[in-house]
């Protein structure tokens, strides 16, 4: 059923994920419930690390997108496969830490990050922040002087390939909230800006042009404008780049639209990239970059499956039959925000025939609080397990308290064995930071 090994149907006709069943899973933990796949997990990461060990004398280093999910467990596998992470907000940056994860292989990201975030980072001492603003290298290399200490950065630049992907997560297009543009030459002007300042060191550049990519061109004519621009920046500024940051976004299975990638698929799409940085590097006559790669959803998309129970059931005659589900848009909001496909499958009843086509609605109070929309399912029953594919990444991420409703637990799957790496949430987990003001109490 799956070649990537994460999914697969047992002897009952129940859907096994990373050998666990997910009929005893929502019996054990209930449901909503996110589960993922360790093995998966690993695999993915020493794909990406293994390809550069081997075809870029290891002179670079994998970062995972923790954006994607960002929990204490997932960082101790980062780290047990000896790659780093990325992190966006103070918050990743503190759950990081919490689990121990060794500061110097930390980047911080941000198009606006806060004035604690910046001196949280530089406390830990991580190993590097992506400058997004003039203000925000201003507030780096005062706060870093203030330690005593120089901090390391890249610049975020906008190489302007438009990736085929949705518009909404497209980030390197010339409007974006992202970067700083080569081709109108803000991205030299903030290179010399940054030159200037004796509390940061910058080691190179950083771009990223979107997500759910499955072409390797963009990729490819975007490793080429950035070698091109740091060939100029070396003619004109005398700055050597010494890092280069390719960022992620490469594209995942969610629905037999979609290309479906073996693990070690992907290593195709860096060797294409290390190819044309080692190209573009004997072309200018300059060193060969370390090299950083920041893949998230690829290693953490299909290793998740989030499991529901089903409920109401309600069809209106020629025109839709609505199946719905005791989640919702607040456990994955990805169809209210980009109309994101998925595939399902009743997790108790996987071998049946598909024979309807149903939409899959969620509990809250709104229209929009869709999963899946015209999608083919056995005639499904109140109390089947039904399984959405592929949410290992911006669901539990992007998960929210809509209509005081719990945000799902996660579980790790390991050898058939589930065990909690996220807690289920209680009314009193909601309630908790609520606060009656003393004249609302008479």
């Amino acid at each position: 059923m799956n070649e990537r090994n994460t999914l697969k149907i047992n002897q009952d006709g129940h859907l096994e994920i990373g050998g666990a069943d997910a009929v005893s899973l929502a019996k054990q933990f209930g449901t909503p419930l996110y589960v993922f796949d360790e093995a998966y997990i690993r695999r993915m990461m020493g794909v990406y690390r293994d390809t550069i060990l081997k075809k870029y004398d290891g002179n670079g280093l994998v970062l995972y997108a923790s954006k994607a999910f960002s929990c204490q467990a997932i960082y101790r596998i980062a780290d047990q496969e000896n790659i780093g992470v990325d992190v966006v907000s103070g918050g990743e940056l503190y759950t990081a830490l919490q689990a121990g994860f060794p500061a110097e292989k930390i980047y911080m990201h941000g198009n606006n990050k806060l004035d604690y975030e910046i001196g949280e980072a530089l406390d830990a001492k991580i190993g590097c922040i992506v400058a997004d603003s003039y203000s925000e290298i201003d507030k780096i290399d005062a706060e870093a002087a203030k330690r005593g200490m120089v901090q390391t950065i890249l610049l975020r630049i906008n190489p302007g390939v438009e990736a085929h992907t949705h518009a909404f997560v497209q980030t390197a297009t010339t409007d974006s909230k992202f970067g700083f543009s080569i081709a109108n030459g803000t991205a030299e002007k903030i290179t010399a800006y940054a030159l200037t300042k004796k509390n940061v060191k910058l080691a190179g550049y950083h771009c990223h042009i979107g997500s759910q990519i499955f072409e390797k061109e963009s990729f490819v004519i975007a490793v080429t404008k950035v070698m091109d621009f740091a060939a100029e920046m070396k003619e004109k500024l005398r700055f050597t780049m010494e890092t280069l940051n390719l960022g992620g976004g490469f594209g995942i299975w969610y629905t037999d639209e979609d290309r479906k990638i073996p693990p070690e698929g992907y290593a195709e799409y860096l060797e294409a990239l290390i190819g044309e940085v080692q190209r573009k590097a004997q072309e200018h006559d300059m060193q060969e970059p370390f090299l950083l790669i920041e893949p998230g959803r690829s290693i953490v998309g299909e290793a998740g499956v989030t499991l529901y129970t089903v409920g109401a059931i309600k069809e209106i005659p020629g025109v839709k039959k609505y199946v719905a589900i005791d989640g919702g848009m607040f456990d994955n909001p990805r169809y209210a925000l980009y109309e994101s496909k998925y595939t399902p499958i009743l997790a108790n009843r996987a071998t049946e025939a598909c024979t309807e086509l149903v939409s899959i609605a969620g509990k809250c109070c709104e229209s929009g609080d869709m999963i899946a929309v015209n999608v083919s399912l056995p005639k499904a029953q109140s109390g089947d397990i039904l399984a959405i594919l592929s949410t290992g990444a911006y669901n539990y991420s992007m998960a929210m308290n809509y209509n005081r409703n719990m945000i799902p637990p996660c579980v790790l799957v390991h050898e058939g064995k589930a065990e909690y790496i996220v807690r289920p949430q209680s009314y009193e987990d909601l309630n908790r930071n609520d606060v009656i003001p003393e004249r609302l109490k008479k």
